[in-house]
């Protein structure tokens, strides 16, 4: 399966809840995509439930948000992807999710952490 095809648009996620599935909702950057994401959703998923990602916008993106949907939709535990584009609330809110989950926050810290490990091993200082 070309997992591509787990990247849907706004309009095409009407009939994304099959009969008596839950909906659970994971928003975050994913940029980059690290294990802990892979481990973090896969945690979040439970039988039973359809886990949508909701790919968000960081202020300063390493990758562009299509590269960082096709890599989270490779994530087996992941039903559907979509980009969020300018309008979260109005998308978050017609989904009208069983369950949402905002990893935004926990995401910059990874992230922080990821540069700041690199920036070491590079010699570098943050300033």
């Amino acid at each position: 399966m070309d997992t591509r095809q787990k990247i849907l648009r706004p309009e095409q996620l009407r009939g994304l809840r099959r009969a008596g599935a839950r909906l659970k909702v994971v928003t975050g950057c994913f940029d980059p995509l690290l294990a802990w994401h892979a481990r973090r959703l896969k945690e979040l998923r439970q039988p039973g439930e359809l886990l949508l990602v909701v790919v968000t916008d960081p202020p300063d993106p390493i990758l562009p948000a299509s590269a960082r949907a096709e890599l989270v939709a490779a994530l087996d535990v992941v039903d559907a992807v979509v980009i969020a584009g300018e309008n979260l609330a109005g998308l978050l809110e017609a989904l009208a999710p069983d369950e949402l989950i905002r990893e935004e926050a926990a995401e910059r810290v990874r992230r922080d952490e990821l540069i700041r490990l690199v920036a070491s091993r590079c010699g570098q200082t943050l300033g």
